[in-house]
């Protein structure tokens, strides 16, 4: 009986296993039907819906970019001069982390040896946590070799320090033409003048190549691999010539330190196309190092009073600062008299001084203190008398007399290429009263710029014609297989006045010159024209004598000028503080330098010196670059077409021969087996028009001009509108 009770306990045992219920099966095939259904859906999503950006993602992370950075265009003066070029630097990095700690004080000693740094700076450097850090910027190529030769003798230790490639802009004049040029920053960027005017034509574009990369960012080979050529910088040629900046930029120095002026500015302009000879501003800086100021003694001064010196260093006083011009202004009140007829040079009895006049409620003095009498306005040109401008500012009238202003551009910026140009300041002309029309008269209680000054004053010496101030002259854009020559043309804006009142006032001021208050500008030998200008007001500095400016506009020659010069002291502090003893004796300085320079001969202005004539070499057969030297050596220009290697093509013919007798900076038209197009001109009418205008005119074609005889054109040999090639020689007749 046990027995079958133990038989029958087993066999309950055995089916004790029950089936896992239906339910709990349906719930766990759910769960997993959801849980694929979510992959299925997210797999979905990302494949079909956000499957573009994933892949630009990839893309990017995938894609290595090398930029390769453009080299900044040089700037040239109008002779090829190189102002302001970029030369190869490198940035000096390291990588703190890949440095042992047993060699960062070797490593530390040996950057700062080379690089003449503070050894404990650089250990500090060399010891911090960060990535990278920064050791030399813009580091010169004979420490970086240096450096070079370092890690190569110390293999095991220089890992973690980086050389990359970098670019400096270096100024090889130092502070000439300062003010024009301008500098860059520490990116490259222009601030200031030329540099930060024309700075997206410098920089240039960036190239770069894009390849494929794997996850250690190692290059991985690939079809799609691109490459974007780098565009550099342009060239630009100024139309400033470094030998008359030079010239001017002494004198004017010399000139601000015999007046005790707190500064001065100088402008040279050729009239007949507008453009800058030469420009500079006193005190300057070094473009070199533009945050210092060597002159002066800066350990006491505020960051604030330091950061205002250097900008005031910085501003060009002739486009960026206005002033009350004083008595030069009244060769432009002289210009609308004479073009309204409202008088004449000698008319007997025309104005009278009695040193002094009474304008409504003042008493306006004379600006000699003198009692001149009567006089013609010739005579009181030279004289510079106030009483006699203000008489004929009432007799012109406050309409005529803006109507004028607004005519030789007064009431607008010239629109030269540069930065910072400022706007005139003139009374609202329907608040111009008795008083103010006075002031207005003998050029005060108004403000424009020195160049909107010149420029004007040019226009008188061009004949009447206001031109646009130019600055630059060419652009010329480079790249591997081609050069591209842009010539940025002199613009004629409007015509002011006749040829017949410019005439008639160009005399007047050469009588000043040599009669008048102006006999100090004379240079000998030749034909000057000039006017005084002096600015009663508050000065800069407080001076006791309260003269706001001193100045002196001159054009030489005075019947065909090449130049207008003017020059302005501000704030001067002697006894004897007028235009004609402070300004004109400097201005005279400056032309007995420039006008030879010019070739303009001593005894017969307007003429070219024999000294600038010269016999055409022969080059042909010789390889283009062999050919350009040769001339250009000669002082000639060349026009070619050539886009192939220079250094192998042969002229195989030039114009004019060789052996033609031409005038320095005269064109020879260059051409090639691969280039040998014709380039034809219409040859203009020349009649009229003074020797200076004629060449201009010739030599904007690419036309050679020969000349006999003074005066203007009679005749010409070739009849305008035929049809030339370039560089052929026309020969006209002055009389």
């Amino acid at each position: 009986m046990d027995k079958r009770k133990s038989n029958k306990r087993k066999k309950s045992n055995v089916n004790t296993t029950r089936p896992v219920p239906t339910r709990r099966i349906a719930f766990f095939s759910l769960f997993l039907c959801a849980i694929i259904l979510l992959l299925l859906g997210r797999i979905a999503w990302l494949q079909f819906i956000d499957g573009n950006r994933l892949k630009e993602l990839a893309s990017r992370q995938q894609t290595l970019n090398d930029v390769i950075s453009p080299k900044r265009g040089t700037i040239y003066d109008a002779n090829g001069k190189a102002l302001a070029i970029s030369a190869a630097v490198d940035t000096v990095s390291i990588n703190p982390t890949k440095i042992k700690n047993e060699n960062k004080e070797t490593v530390a000693r040996a950057l700062a040896d080379i690089f003449q740094l503070d050894y404990e700076t650089t250990l500090s450097q060399v010891n911090s946590t960060s990535s990278v850090v920064t050791i030399a910027k813009k580091v010169e190529q004979d420490k970086v070799s240096l450096l070079k030769t370092w890690m190569s003798d110390n293999k095991k230790i220089s890992s973690g320090i980086n050389i990359d490639e970098d670019t400096k802009r270096y100024y090889p004049y130092d502070t000439l033409a300062a003010h024009i040029i301008g500098f860059t920053g520490t990116d490259s960027q222009g601030l200031y003048g030329i540099e930060a005017k024309w700075n997206s034509t410098l920089t240039g574009l960036a190239g770069k190549i894009v390849t494929t990369g794997d996850v250690n960012n190692s290059e991985i080979s690939s079809d799609a691999s691109q490459y974007v050529e780098v565009e550099n910088g342009s060239d630009l040629y100024l139309t400033i010539d470094v030998n008359i900046q030079s010239i001017i930029e002494k004198y004017l120095a010399e000139g601000v330190s015999q007046a005790k002026a707190s500064s001065g500015s100088v402008i040279a302009m050729n009239p007949n196309t507008g453009d800058i000879l030469g420009m500079a501003t006193y005190p300057s800086y070094n473009l070199n190092d533009p945050f210092s100021i060597p002159d002066m003694d800066t350990s006491t001064m505020s960051p604030t009073d330091k950061t205002n010196t250097l900008y005031s260093r910085w501003v060009d006083k002739n486009v960026s600062l206005t002033y009350e011009p004083g008595s030069t202004f009244k060769t432009i009140m002289t210009s609308i008299a004479l073009e309204e007829d409202i008088t004449e040079e000698e008319i007997p009895n025309d104005f009278f001084c009695t040193g002094s006049i009474n304008v409504a409620d003042r008493k306006i003095r004379c600006a000699s203190h003198e009692v001149h009498g009567s006089q013609t306005l010739k005579k009181a040109v030279a004289n510079s008398c106030n009483s006699a401008f203000i008489q004929l500012g009432q007799r012109i009238g406050i309409d005529t007399l803006y109507r004028y202003f607004d005519a030789f551009g007064f009431f607008d910026r010239s629109g030269i290429a540069l930065t910072g140009e400022a706007s005139s300041i003139f009374h609202d002309k329907s608040s111009v009263g008795p008083v103010e029309l006075a002031t207005l008269s003998f050029g005060q209680r108004f403000k424009i710029t020195p160049l909107q000054l010149v420029t004007a004053i040019s226009s008188i010496a061009n004949g009447g014609k206001l031109m646009q101030p130019r600055i630059v002259k060419q652009v010329v854009t480079s790249n591997s297989d081609s050069k591209n020559v842009t010539n940025v043309d002199p613009v004629t804006v409007r015509t002011v006045i006749s040829e017949e009142t410019a005439t008639k006032v160009r005399g007047i001021m050469e009588y000043v010159v040599s009669d008048g208050s102006g006999r100090k500008g004379a240079v000998q030998g030749y034909t000057i024209g000039g006017k005084t200008g002096t600015a009663e007001g508050t000065s800069i500095t407080g001076s006791k004598y309260n003269i706001s400016s001193v100045s002196f506009v001159a054009i030489a020659p005075a019947n065909e000028s090449e130049i207008v010069l003017l020059t302005v002291l501000y704030d001067p502090q002697t006894s004897s503080s007028y235009g004609s003893t402070l300004v004109a004796p400097i201005v005279s300085k400056m032309l007995s330098e420039i006008l030879p320079y010019m070739g303009i001969v001593a005894g017969d202005a307007g003429t070219v010196a024999s000294t600038d004539l010269v016999s055409v070499p022969s080059v042909t057969n010789k390889t283009l670059t062999e050919a350009m030297k040769l001339l250009q050596n000669s002082g000639l220009k060349i026009s070619c077409a050539n886009t192939s290697d220079a250094n192998s093509v042969l002229v195989t013919e030039q114009v004019p021969p060789a052996g033609s007798s031409l005038y320095k900076n005269s064109v020879i038209a260059l051409y090639t087996k691969e280039n040998s197009v014709r380039t034809s001109v219409s040859v203009p009418d020349f009649t009229g028009s003074t020797l200076a205008q004629a060449r201009n005119t010739a030599s904007s074609l690419n036309l050679n001009l020969k000349f006999v005889g003074s005066g203007t054109v009679f005749s010409q040999d070739v009849g305008s509108g035929t049809s030339v090639e370039e560089g052929t020689i026309i020969t006209v007749t002055l009389q």
